[in-house]
């Protein structure tokens, strides 16, 4: 798979300088905290009442009285009780859109998208004991776990049309209908691997270094996209990892010359069969 990087265009506006805008957007921020912070009591309410009185039994009227606001209120935030459980994702979808809107250029894409996704594991490593809780309500209640899939499915959306957008259309011409596949192929993979990671995090209870194990559950998607899978594609065959060696006639300099991201295993296999060749 090859990509390329495209630079975000800013949107243009017609509206006077930014300075009368500055309370309206402090006004705003404001507004989003005080909107978050009601989204998560409004959820600790809920879990606490499904972990008493268990998920069927209670009301939407009674998750309301609980966090001390009116019906109203409660629908004002959450469509129903099943989208109290999870009252983070609408925010944290915007900030991992937000991480790949200001990918520098020098990063490969599909390392922005593992960032991008860091940002759902930060949403439940930030509260662990929920999180935990929230992970063993929806392996027992089936109508949890549709809208978690939901929401997972949101975040793979998200990353495909990212990857979709970074192709190198010269190198794909020839068949450019397969590059909606590889990048939803890409973007599952990266979302897979950070839920794997994420599902035994929270059967252990939260504990552990989950950093390191996305780095290297990263790692692995790295290796098996970032260079492989577009090999083989269309009519012209893709330029081979490492060029052939060369030594010296007094076999005192080894030349070779590789791609950028070819595999460090491949370029020491083409130095070490130039040096037997000697």
């Amino acid at each position: 798979m090859q990509y390329v990087r495209v630079m975000p265009q800013p949107a243009k506006s017609s509206r006077t300088p930014a300075t009368p805008d500055a309370p309206e957007s402090a006004a705003g921020s404001r507004a989003a905290a005080q909107r978050l912070k009601m989204r998560r009591e409004l959820a600790a309410a809920a879990m606490e009442l499904f972990a008493t009185k268990g998920y069927e039994a209670t009301t939407v009227d009674e998750i309301a009285a609980a966090a001390g606001v009116a019906r109203r209120t409660f629908f004002r935030h959450f469509r129903s009780k099943e989208e109290a459980i999870f009252p983070d994702h609408d925010d944290t979808l915007i900030r991992a859109e937000a991480v790949l809107n200001a990918a520098p250029a020098h990063e490969h894409p599909l390392d922005t998208v593992c960032r991008g996704i860091k940002e759902v594991m930060k949403m439940y490593a930030a509260r662990p004991e929920i999180s935990v809780a929230r992970y063993k309500l929806t392996r027992e209640v089936p109508t949890l776990r549709e809208a978690e899939i939901a929401s997972v499915a949101r975040y793979e959306r998200l990353f495909t049309r990212y990857l979709l957008g970074h192709f190198d259309e010269h190198a794909h011409a020839d068949d450019a209908n397969d590059d909606p596949l590889l990048a939803e192929v890409a973007a599952s993979a990266v979302v897979t691997a950070h839920n794997h990671v994420l599902r035994r995090w929270l059967r252990a209870g939260g504990q552990g270094d989950v950093e390191a194990q996305l780095d290297h559950a990263f790692a692995i998607v790295r290796k098996t996209f970032g260079t492989g899978i577009g090999a083989g594609r269309g009519s012209a065959p893709r330029p081979a990892a490492t060029a052939p060696a060369t030594v010296s006639a007094h076999g005192e300099v080894l030349v070779t010359v590789a791609r950028t991201d070819a595999p460090l295993d491949e370029v020491m296999r083409t130095i070490e069969e130039a040096l037997k060749e000697r």
